[in-house]
């Protein structure tokens, strides 16, 4: 399929690829691309309130507040737990016959909207969950998985992780740790109506 993202996240990571392909023949050198889909596990930073849903929704759910969900919840993702991704990784490196190549990773089998992420971590933490919604993100991408049958058969890529077994493994690092306050490390440069909420008013 041709790639056509909609929001400045998906431009980027697509730009890398075509830049990526663009300087090979040149500069010849070999490549190969492999897509992780939305990362998670242990050693994830999770007192960053611009990115990692599932960490955000721990470390807030532990310090006894409510989630915060854009939109209805009903968005949908795929979330990749980092052990499961470290052997196709590490072939994609050096696999013969791949050059040029893409990979996508990611457990397409478990594919959850974004409410029903949040009611899995409550129930692993024995929370009374009451989601708080907010208004959606501008271009925010709605249905967001992939297929991961090429890396299946390539690279004999399997998901061993359960997304409840990876968030247990998150919450026990979490818990460890000990929760953290949200750092709002970057400075927001353009502030309109269509800002996300939680970064204009700094919620979290």
């Amino acid at each position: 399929m041709t790639p056509k993202p909609q929001d400045p996240y998906g431009v980027g990571k697509y730009a890398s690829e075509l830049l990526i392909k663009s300087m090979a023949d040149p500069h010849e050198f070999e490549y190969v691309i492999g897509i992780p889909h939305n990362i998670i596990g242990p050693r994830q930073k999770y007192d960053d309130p611009f990115r990692n849903v599932a960490s955000i929704f721990i470390n807030l759910m532990l310090q006894n507040r409510q989630p915060v969900i854009y939109g209805n919840g009903e968005q949908m993702r795929c979330f990749s737990f980092v052990q499961d991704t470290l052997d196709p990784l590490v072939k994609l490196g050096f696999k013969k016959g791949i050059e040029g190549e893409l990979f996508n990773l990611g457990p397409d089998e478990e594919f959850i909207t974004i409410n029903q992420l949040a009611v899995t971590i409550a129930e692993l933490l024995d929370f009374d969950l009451n989601i708080q919604f907010v208004p959606g993100r501008p271009q925010e991408v709605f249905l967001a998985n992939c297929s991961a049958e090429k890396s299946r058969k390539v690279l004999g890529y399997e998901t061993k992780y359960t997304l409840k077994q990876g968030l247990d493994e998150m919450i026990d690092w979490i818990r460890k740790r000990g929760v953290k306050p949200f750092k709002y490390h970057l400075d927001l440069e353009v502030i309109t109506e269509k800002t996300p909420v939680t970064w204009k008013e700094k919620i979290f």
